[in-house]
């Protein structure tokens, strides 16, 4: 299946690429609000202009932005840096899936192991760990390497 590759930027200026089966598939989540920027969430997105390529980056090493680089051509460099090194963060997490709240707590009471780990919680969940001072961060899907097809 041949995939659009979309520049996108959100409200407060953070670019990313958005990988969609369609102009239509793009159109329909973005009406739905499926669509928000990985680095803050925000959901008022654009598309930018972007020239049609082959998406073939993982055959080459990542380049440094040239001295010459516009500031929207560093910024994408840095995310793109910054997202691989999230990426390799998971990597190196246990996924204890949907008792992510319980054993954080095991390991916060020390019942458990010290480990970094990663899961599912609500938002309910996350609220009731911060009221007990166990700090967790949410994480988008996509940076999970488990989810990516």
């Amino acid at each position: 299946m041949a995939l659009k590759v979309f520049d996108l930027q959100c409200e407060h200026g953070h670019i990313f690429e958005g990988w969609f089966g369609s102009h239509e598939d793009y159109d329909a989540q973005q009406a739905r609000g499926l669509v928000s920027c990985p680095v803050c969430g925000s959901a008022s997105i654009t598309k930018r202009l972007s020239a049609p390529r082959l998406n073939v980056a993982h055959l080459h090493a990542p380049a440094a932005p040239s001295a010459g680089a516009s500031d929207a051509e560093k910024m994408a460099a840095l995310q793109a840096v910054v997202m691989r090194q999230v990426r390799a963060l998971l990597r190196n997490t246990e996924n204890v899936g949907a008792r992510f709240a319980e054993e954080a707590r095991r390991i916060h009471e020390g019942e458990a192991d010290d480990r970094p780990i990663r899961g599912t919680a609500t938002p309910e969940e996350r609220q009731a760990l911060a009221e007990e001072g166990i700090d967790v961060m949410a994480v988008p899907d996509f940076l999970d390497d488990e989810r990516l097809q």
